[in-house]
């Protein structure tokens, strides 16, 4: 046994189930994920990937089952509040705001202010700057203008901003949707590496990806919905596409 197995878990979903009137989109699902993790979700359109992080992130509230987190039950009303608690999900579409700097991006709805003249709230831009090469330079990300509009980035340094900002503000579980989904190969790979940074300095991340290249170069666990049912979870040092793609179509 491995020491991310004997820790305890950052995040434990519990018989979770979520029904939209007659349709159940998730029924009795558990997973887990621990510090250092990295827990990939496969499973094809409709599995119910979605419903699952989006009732983990306070999007959608579960018909049953519970969410814990670091040992204790939680309920979230909304996004807002599952941040709060360290739970960052970043879509694909990343959410950033293309025509603002990194710095602007970070604190997207939650800009720093300061006093000028002593009493005139201002945007405090050097507290932005400030952090925007400070979280940056911890994910071993450098361009050459902090300052440029985020819509000058490729799309793995966009994916990088949006990590950044998670980083920021201490998240300590990630969940990526299909990060690696939109960039070519050299950008995929910068997204993995930060994706190992990530689990180096001890966060969970749940990688949702419909790539099994990806999902075995990253992860530790793999588990697999079908049908809003878990199908099947594996080590990934003890599984191999062929059994991924078996749990994911039954049979």
């Amino acid at each position: 046994m491995n020491s991310s197995e004997q820790t305890a878990p950052l995040l434990e979903v519990r018989r979770l189930s979520k029904h939209f009137g007659a349709v159940q989109a998730l029924n009795d699902f558990s997973m887990a994920v621990r510090p250092g993790e990295v827990v990939a979700l496969a499973g094809d359109n409709g599995a119910g990937k979605t419903t699952l992080i989006k009732a983990i992130s306070g999007v959608f509230q579960p018909t049953g089952g519970e969410i814990l987190l670091r040992g204790q039950p939680v309920t979230f009303a909304t996004p807002q509040e599952a941040r709060e608690k360290g739970i960052e999900t970043i879509y694909q579409d990343l959410a950033l705001a293309d025509n603002l700097s990194i710095g602007a991006n970070i604190f997207l709805g939650r800009e720093p202010m300061r006093k000028a003249f002593g009493f005139l709230p201002v945007l405090d831009r050097k507290a932005m700057a400030v952090a925007a090469k400070q979280t940056m330079g911890r994910l071993d990300f450098h361009v050459s203008r902090l300052d440029a509009p985020v819509s000058n980035f490729s799309g793995g340094q966009r994916q990088a901003v949006a990590i950044g900002r998670a980083v920021y503000w201490d998240a300590q579980i990630l969940i990526m949707d299909e990060p690696t989904a939109a960039l070519g190969v050299p950008e995929q790979r910068k997204v993995i590496s930060l994706i190992h940074q990530l689990k180096a300095q001890g966060r969970g991340v749940i990688f949702i990806s419909h790539n099994l290249q990806d999902i075995f170069a990253v992860s530790d666990r793999i588990v697999v919905l079908r049908r809003g049912i878990q199908a099947g979870e594996r080590k990934i040092s003890e599984t191999n596409h062929d059994e991924v793609v078996k749990l994911m179509v039954g049979g």
